[in-house]
């Protein structure tokens, strides 16, 4: 006597999977378009479904396959939005057999034989059922030469033949296949939604869990009911018939989201050994480094939305408590300390998912964001140089030689401020001096010490100014580029750039045609990196001279031109027809030679490993 082979346990995702247009959520407007399809009777040919993971392509495509083949439980019906599910159709293609609905999984089927397959059995009318449907999932998938081979019958299929495709990238899919397709794209489902489908789900299975368990599985799952009705059927599990948000968030790996905005509200006070102790006590709760990094991020990114959009504060995935602190902190916080902790953060993390020991990184990054947060604007650091006094123009020239002589002085004439500042002026003095190879005191190129000591400003104007003069001409660029072996850079200069206007720290010039589109970014990031100064690098439209290489090409032309019109190489050619002229040596090209030349051999090298 045989036994009967109990049923195995179903998942959520699957026992609770719609079987009709109306067990679809947040999906109105494509179930909205189908609907009046099918009522007019204005079916298409081929449909493609997008949209991100466990949004309902696949489910969405197997219910227009039975609304296409529905033929009613009294079998007289027609094609519907509202499938019997009793027909002999609607059975057999909810349990995947139905011989005229053909599913193929494009990312294991990638080939051009497969979809021959597909094109040979089209001709053949459907076996049972009004059409004969094909239904290709993840269909970027495909290779070119398979969409290319689909292309004529999805254009012209026979009447009783449709096509339904699946995919999450879109973009991967030919513009001549998506022209042939009636595109649907499937939208994220909104957290209130969500939230009330885990409840419907979660009341059918007599499960007891926490509205706010609920949001941080809607938060988690991202828009996807799939995502979503896995995550219920794991915290059902653990929770074993009540689950509580701190469950969730175990399960999860989260920290607390109170907490998270603790740890938020302690680095943007700079109080780094309170926010260390915060992490510390997090990690050992069990939340993950990572997932702390990320709490941070979505917490920053919200207060930032909530700061120019006061309405997105209305999430019903945040609890009040989380809102009303969210809120002040919107107020509060400046839009560049929030954005500036968003780069960090997104540096951060990526540090801790590489990083040998997390918790380590971890700590490191919120260092770094508590040291920065207290740091003044941009704007207030100018507002504070203009309310400093000036220092005296009078002053002793002591001052400008640096050390403690220069600070004494400042601080004998005026505000602590103010010494700070002549001391730095000073500074910056003596390095221009040294830079210019001479002494800070007494050279006519350097300005009198009036303009050395009239602000920071001015030492830093004349110190950029010393710098530059290093490149009086475009012959010294072109020098400095040949230095620095920049081989591509210097080949793209000479052939490309056409000078209109030189200066030092500016350079203006006509591309050629075949010019590089980033020649000119590229050109000033490199000259800044070597020389430690800004440089403007722009592009005119005329006044361009000849480049540096055609200018080359012309003088080499009008040597050989000059030399052709000697007795002796005209002899010669004369004598060899066929002969060129491979090298034209001048003067002063046979002088440096043998200067070089004349140079003293080193007799005896110092040899490192002699000893």
């Amino acid at each position: 006597m045989s036994e009967t082979p109990t049923q195995g346990y179903q998942v959520l995702a699957r026992k609770y999977r719609p079987e009709t247009f109306t067990d679809l959520v947040g999906q109105e407007a494509m179930v909205r378009t189908l609907r009046n399809a099918f009522e007019a009777d204005r079916i298409a040919q081929a449909f493609v479904m997008t949209g991100i993971r466990g949004t309902g392509k696949t489910t969405t495509a197997r219910i227009i396959a039975k609304g296409m083949n529905c033929i009613g439980a009294d079998g007289s019906g027609k094609p519907t939005t509202e499938p019997c599910g009793t027909c002999e159709h609607c059975v057999a293609i909810m349990e995947g057999r139905h011989v005229d609905v053909l599913e193929m999984d494009a990312a294991s089927r990638t080939g051009v034989d497969d979809i021959r397959e597909i094109i040979e059995s089209v001709q053949y009318r459907a076996a049972s059922a009004r059409y004969k449907i094909y239904i290709i999932d993840e269909v970027h998938m495909l290779s070119t030469n398979a969409f290319n081979a689909l292309l004529k019958t999805l254009e012209e299929p026979p009447e009783h033949v449709k096509f339904i495709f699946a995919t999450t990238e879109i973009r991967k899919v030919p513009v001549t296949v998506l022209s042939r397709c009636q595109r649907f794209d499937l939208r994220r489902i909104e957290p209130d939604v969500m939230i009330a489908l885990l409840k419907k789900i979660a009341a059918a299975e007599q499960a007891e869990i926490a509205a706010d368990a609920l949001a941080l599985i809607t938060r988690a799952a991202e828009g996807s009911a799939r995502d979503a009705t896995s995550l219920l059927d794991q915290a059902i599990s653990h929770g074993a018939g009540e689950t509580s948000a701190e469950q969730v968030r175990a399960m999860l790996g989260l920290a607390d989201r109170g907490r998270v905005m603790d740890l938020f509200e302690m680095i943007m006070r700079g109080d780094a050994a309170s926010a260390l102790s915060e992490l510390g006590g997090q990690y050992a709760d069990g939340a993950n480094p990572l997932a702390v990094m990320r709490d941070l991020a979505e917490v920053t990114h919200w207060i930032s939305v909530v700061k120019i959009t006061p309405d997105a504060g209305e999430d019903p995935t945040v609890s009040p408590e989380e809102k009303m602190r969210g809120l002040s902190l919107a107020k509060a916080l400046p839009m560049r300390a929030l954005t500036r902790m968003w780069q960090m953060l997104l540096t951060s993390i990526e540090e801790v998912s590489q990083a040998p020991n997390a918790m380590m990184a971890a700590e490191m990054a919120v260092i770094r964001l508590t040291h920065v947060a207290d740091l003044p604007s941009p704007e207030e650091l100018v507002r504070k140089l203009q309310d400093m006094s000036p220092p005296p123009a009078g002053g002793d020239l002591a001052s400008s030689s640096g050390g403690s002589s220069g600070a004494g002085a400042g601080a004998g004439a005026g505000p602590s401020a103010e010494a700070a500042l002549t001391g730095s002026t000073g500074a910056i003095a003596t390095t221009s001096a040294a830079q210019s190879g001479q002494s800070p005191s007494g050279n006519q190129n350097i300005s009198p010490p009036s303009a050395v000591l009239g602000g920071a400003e001015q030492a830093l104007a004349l110190n950029t100014q010393q710098m530059l003069a290093a490149y009086p001409s475009f012959d010294h660029i072109i020098d400095l580029i040949r230095a620095q072996r920049d081989v591509r850079l210097l080949v793209e200069v000479e052939n490309c750039v056409q000078l209109a206007r030189y200066q030092p720290g500016r350079i203006e010039f006509v591309p050629t045609a075949d010019a590089p589109a980033d020649l000119a970014q590229r050109l000033g990031s490199r000259l800044q990196l070597w020389t430690g100064q800004r440089w403007a690098v722009s592009l005119v439209n005329d006044g361009g001279a000849q480049t540096i290489a055609r200018m080359r090409s012309s003088a080499e032309e009008a040597l050989k031109t000059k030399a052709l019109t000697h007795p002796l190489v005209k002899a010669v050619f004369d004598s060899f027809p066929k002969a060129q002229i491979i090298e034209i040596r001048t003067p002063e090209d046979l002088a440096a030679e043998a200067e070089t030349d004349a140079l003293q051999p080193v007799e005896d090298e110092w040899d490192p490993f002699e000893e």
